[in-house]
């Protein structure tokens, strides 16, 4: 396994990271099964392991944490912070209020003194971008962590973020964990470019495109990943006609559609990591199985030409954050009184 600099923090990452989102009662329940997975994942040269408070409630962290007993040196430990932890409306967002509690509770479910790099899991447009970085630059200070990020942040936001944290002589986010896969490219445009200038490491998710890049979701076909029930993107017609093109590419180069997928995803100079999110020890070995693909300049014109540099095909990735100027009607409509002209 080779490694790459996470930005200009110096830390040594592989190329895959070890999503955990999987582990716990949202996706593999068997906890011996799931450290079983993390051990093989580790024992093939990962190092980095990524999780979030809220994936299973909590019991992701605890899946981890117990998975890492005697390896803790030797892995760089993510998690994440934001999303609900139980219906008081205070369990949640970047208030310094929450981010200083929830980490004493992840830092327990994880069964460590720090946490290499702990990430804004969204942004949260009602809290103060400075009370959110000088409660996270309080953390390193003590050293409960080292590294702070944030997650599918839009550029401009992390422009400000960097801003904020040079003029208020805070920390900053060292980090962006944005969506990319090849049918969501929508990114290059401007979060990497922004995130290689400001020397941020990039850890992505869901480079197969939440499964829609495995073979498993094809045009006209029943299937059977749960996901497919859940997400409309998966039924969007020009997702399922890219993907109908990008199967006999990874055909031709004689690639299953999960390498393909993973290695166009950390070919891109601004991408540190992609994350992989196995359920299964057979879906980890057949992501490893693909570790030493490399696409050639022809294989990703071809991807190009299929889905354009910059775009993101059909229906957005419904986990993805929606900014509130265009989730909300409100702030971008005038009152009818004040839409005309005259």
């Amino acid at each position: 396994m080779h490694y790459r600099t996470l930005g200009r923090t110096g830390i040594k990452v592989s190329p895959y990271a070890l999503g955990a989102m999987m582990f716990g009662a949202g996706g593999n329940p068997d906890h011996e099964d799931s450290i079983k997975i993390i051990h093989r994942a580790l024992d093939a040269g990962i190092n980095f392991v990524d999780t979030a408070d809220r994936y299973s409630g909590g019991e992701s962290e605890e899946i981890v944490g117990k998975a890492l007993k005697g390896r803790r040196d030797d892995v760089i430990l993510a998690t994440k912070v934001n999303g609900p932890m139980s219906d008081d409306p205070n369990q949640r967002g970047n208030s310094r209020r929450w981010i200083m509690t929830e980490v004493e509770n992840s830092l327990r479910r994880l069964q460590t003194d720090h946490i290499d790099l702990y990430q804004i899991h969204r942004p949260d447009p009602d809290t103060d971008i400075e009370e959110t970085l000088s409660a996270l630059s309080d953390l390193i200070h003590s050293g409960k962590v080292r590294a702070i990020g944030s997650s599918t942040m839009p550029a401009s936001d992390i422009v400000e973020a960097q801003w904020v944290a040079e003029r208020r002589g805070l920390e900053r986010f060292r980090t962006e964990q944005p969506p990319y896969s090849i049918l969501n490219r929508g990114i290059e445009t401007e979060v990497l470019p922004v995130a290689q200038r400001y020397g941020m490491g990039t850890l992505v998710w869901s480079p197969l495109a939440k499964g829609m890049l495995t073979g498993r979701i094809r045009k006209g076909q029943q299937t059977d990943l749960r996901r497919a029930a859940i997400f409309t993107s998966f039924s969007d017609e020009r997702r399922l006609d890219a993907v109908e093109q990008i199967i006999p590419l990874a055909h031709e180069a004689g690639l299953p559609m999960t390498h393909l997928a993973m290695a166009f995803a950390i070919a891109h100079p601004g991408v540190t990591s992609a994350i992989i999110g196995p359920r299964t020890m057979d879906q980890l070995d057949d992501l490893l199985a693909g570790v030493d693909v490399t696409l050639t300049d022809e294989i990703l014109n071809r991807i190009d030409e299929i889905v354009p540099p910059g775009t993101d095909v059909g229906t957005p990735d419904q986990s993805a954050y929606v900014p509130p100027a265009v989730q909300r009607s409100s702030l971008r409509r005038r009152p009818v009184d004040e839409r005309a002209a005259a």
